[in-house]
């Protein structure tokens, strides 16, 4: 009598996990979403960049709902002018969450402000969305945070509203801000005396409202000619010109 053998299964492969690119806002923790909070709060993976090895500002934001026993990826992208070192922190974070994802890990990436807003995560997202499913959350971003706080609305109607980036040369910030209605500029930093210099030599000095670390306890908020001298990577300047159209 033949005996027949059922065949050996073979084990089918884990499911790969999802990347959720996370905005958790603009420093203050009560300024997450609903669903930023329940993803963090559920997370088996937590990711997020830190400056230079020192702590990471995103993590600081949702540190009280980060769970006990989590795996965390902390990716140190250096701020400098070369591109290179930060695309190669990038690299190797990119990678490290993608052995997670193999593994059928869901990782929930921290990205201060909204994701795809100048947000570090839509680096991430370049290298790995080919090849995962990936889900992002957006976040209340700096540029609506800080004209919250300073009480200043920036656009109305069919206004239009100009970002710019602070290290910007000189004589492109000045095209810029002379043809544009409301104007941010973003990432001030080192950059305050150059943009400063040149928002008044436009006429546009008392026009222009100066906020720092917008949110959190040492939040700053000024008219710019009453700006102190240096300011933090976390600070912004906002410009309206001509009457309140919302009147």
């Amino acid at each position: 009598m033949t005996v027949r053998r059922a065949p050996t299964a073979t084990p089918l492969p884990p499911s790969r996990g999802t990347l959720h690119g996370v905005g958790v806002g603009p420093g203050a923790p009560d300024l997450m979403t609903l669903r930023a909070a329940r993803l963090i709060g559920a997370a088996e993976v937590i990711a997020y960049p830190t400056l230079a090895g020192g702590e990471s500002f995103a993590r600081a934001i949702a540190a009280e709902l980060i769970p006990e026993g989590v795996t965390e990826v902390a990716m140190d992208v250096p701020m400098t002018v070369e591109r290179g070192p930060a695309q190669a922190a990038y690299d190797t974070g990119a990678a490290e969450i993608a052995a997670h994802l193999d593994a059928g890990r869901d990782v929930v990436c921290l990205c201060e402000g909204d994701p795809f807003f100048y947000g570090s995560f839509m680096y991430l997202f370049a290298r790995l969305s080919a090849h995962y499913d990936v889900e992002v959350v957006p976040g209340v971003t700096s540029v609506t945070a800080c004209a919250a706080r300073a009480r200043m609305p920036l656009a109305a109607r069919n206004e239009r509203l100009t970002v710019l980036p602070g290290p910007l040369p000189a004589n492109e910030l000045r095209a810029r801000i002379d043809g544009a209605e409301s104007v941010v500029v973003m990432k001030v930093g080192r950059h305050l005396a150059k943009i400063r210099d040149v928002i008044a030599d436009l006429g546009l000095l008392e026009a222009a409202i100066y906020v720092e670390r917008a949110t959190l306890g040492d939040e700053r908020v000024t008219p710019l000619a009453e700006a102190p001298e240096k300011a933090p990577y976390f600070s912004m300047i906002l410009i309206t010109k001509g009457a309140d159209p919302w009147l």
